[in-house]
C-alpha cells in the first residue's frame, strides 16, 4: 500500500539535502573561480584541504546525481497524474522543459556551472521513453550507465595506448573563464559565461560522460516513482536497507580502483577512460547509500522530524538554486564582493552552511504563506498558460 503524502514528503526533503549539498560545494569552490588566498597559513591550508577532500568525497558527483535522479521521480509523478486524466503530458513537458531552460540560461548569467539548462535539454530524452515498460527502461538507463562511448575510446586505444594525451578541451575555456570572473564587470561575466563558460560546461560534461549519465539517473528516477520506492512501507524499508548494502559493496572496490588508476596504468589513452568509467560508477555508488541512509533515516520518527526541516528548500529548489547563484557569484567574483582572494575552503564551507539556514528559514517561511515558491509559481502558470492544471486534454482553463 502506498502513502503518496509521505512518500512526497521525503522526495522534498531529499531534494532539499541534495540542494544543500550542492551550495557547500560551490562556496568551497568560489562557484568555480578556483583560487588559493595567499594569505593562508600552513595550518589553516591543511584544515582547508581536509575540507574540502571531505566535502567533494561526500557530495561531489553525488549530489548532481541525487537532483537528476528526482527530477526523474516528478516527471513520472507528472506524466501518471496527466495520464489519470486521459492527457499525455509530452507536449506540455515540452513547453516545460523550453521554460526550464529560460530559468537556466538566466542562471547561467551569473554562474555558467548552471545545470537546470543542461537538465532542460536532457530531459528531451525521456519524451520518448515515457510509455516503456518498466523492464526496457532499466536496461536502457544500464546500458546509459555503462558509458560506452567511454568504453569505445577505451578499445580505439588499445592497439597503440598514447603515454600522454594533451589537456581536455574544457579546460581551455575554464581557463579564460578565471580572468574574467576575478577581474570582469558584471556585464563582462554574463556574456563570458554565456558563451565561453557555457560551452567550457558542456564539454567537461560530455568528457567526464554526464551526458549519458544523466538521462539514465533521469530514468532510475521514473522507475522509483512507478514501483513507489519512496513510500512508508516495511517491506521497501528492506529493499532501501538491500540497496544501501550493495551499495556500499560495489562503491569499496570502485573507489580503491578509482584512486589507484594512475599509479596502476602509465598510459594515458588507456587511463583516461577508465577513469571516466569506474569515477562515474564510483560516484554513483556513494550516491545511492546516501539516498538508501536518508530514506531509512526518514522513516524514523525522529529522523523525520529532523529531516523534514530540508523538504522546504527541496520544494523551493528552483527558486533556492537560482538565488544562491546569484548570492554565491556577487559574494566571490570580482564584480561584487571578491571574497575568492580572502577565502579558503573552511571558511566557504561555513559561508555555504550559513547560507543553506538561511535559505531554509526563508523557504520556510515563504510556504507558511504560499503554496509554491515565486519561480516555482511562475513556471507552474507559465506551463499551464491557456489551460487549468488540473483541466484533461481538450478542456480549455477558465
Amino acid at each position: 500500500m502506498r502513502h503518496p503524502q509521505a512518500r512526497i514528503s521525503s522526495v522534498d526533503a531529499l531534494r532539499g539535502f541534495a540542494l544543500v549539498a550542492i551550495m557547500l560545494l560551490h562556496n568551497i569552490e568560489h562557484f568555480d573561480l578556483y583560487w588559493t588566498p595567499a594569505w593562508t597559513p600552513a595550518w589553516l591550508a591543511a584544515i582547508d584541504k581536509l575540507v574540502w577532500d571531505a566535502a567533494f568525497f561526500l557530495f561531489g558527483g553525488k549530489a548532481y546525481a541525487i537532483f537528476a535522479f528526482l527530477f526523474g521521480f516528478t516527471f513520472a509523478l507528472q506524466f501518471d497524474r496527466r495520464a489519470a486524466l486521459g492527457d499525455d503530458f509530452r507536449p506540455r513537458y515540452l513547453w516545460r522543459m523550453c521554460l526550464l531552460l529560460g530559468f537556466g540560461l538566466f542562471n547561467s548569467l551569473f554562474y555558467h556551472g548552471d545545470i537546470l539548462s543542461l537538465y532542460a535539454v536532457l530531459a528531451l530524452a525521456l519524451l520518448p521513453v515515457a510509455r516503456l515498460g518498466n523492464r526496457a527502461l532499466l536496461t536502457l538507463a544500464v546500458v546509459l550507465l555503462l558509458q560506452p562511448f567511454a568504453w569505445a575510446e577505451l578499445l580505439r586505444a588499445l592497439p597503440a595506448p598514447a603515454a600522454t594525451l594533451p589537456d581536455p578541451s574544457s579546460w581551455a575555456y575554464f581557463g579564460r573563464a578565471n580572468e574574467y570572473l576575478k577581474h570582469g564587470s558584471l556585464w563582462d561575466v554574463w556574456t563570458g559565461n554565456l558563451g565561453n563558460g557555457k560551452t567550457g560546461v558542456v564539454l567537461w560534461s560530455w568528457e567526464n560522460g554526464r551526458v549519458l549519465q544523466i538521462p539514465a539517473l533521469f530514468m532510475l528516477g521514473m522507475l522509483a516513482c512507478r514501483t513507489g520506492l519512496f513510500a512508508h512501507d516495511g517491506a521497501l524499508n528492506l529493499r532501501w536497507r538491500r540497496i544501501g548494502l550493495s551499495a556500499l559493496v560495489l562503491f569499496v572496490p570502485l573507489f580503491i580502483v578509482s584512486k589507484n588508476l594512475e599509479n596502476w596504468i602509465a598510459a594515458a589513452g588507456i587511463r583516461r577512460p577508465l577513469e571516466q568509467i569506474v569515477t562515474s560508477w564510483s560516484n554513483l555508488a556513494l550516491a545511492s547509500l546516501l539516498v538508501a541512509t536518508f530514506v531509512l533515516l526518514f522513516q524514523r520518527a525522529a529522523g523525520a522530524r529532523i529531516l523534514s526541516r530540508l523538504a522546504p528548500i527541496g520544494r523551493m529548489s528552483l527558486t533556492s538554486y537560482i538565488a544562491q547563484s546569484v548570492v554565491g557569484t556577487t559574494l566571490y567574483y570580482g564584480f561584487g564582493l571578491g571574497l575568492y582572494q580572502y577565502v579558503g575552503a573552511t571558511l566557504g564551507i561555513l559561508i555555504g552552511a550559513a547560507l543553506a539556514l538561511l535559505q531554509i528559514g526563508f523557504c520556510t517561511w515563504w510556504l507558511r504563506r504560499h503554496e509554491q515558491g515565486p519561480l516555482e509559481a511562475l513556471w507552474h502558470r507559465a506551463t499551464w498558460i491557456g489551460r487549468a492544471a488540473n483541466a484533461p486534454q481538450g478542456q480549455p482553463g477558465r
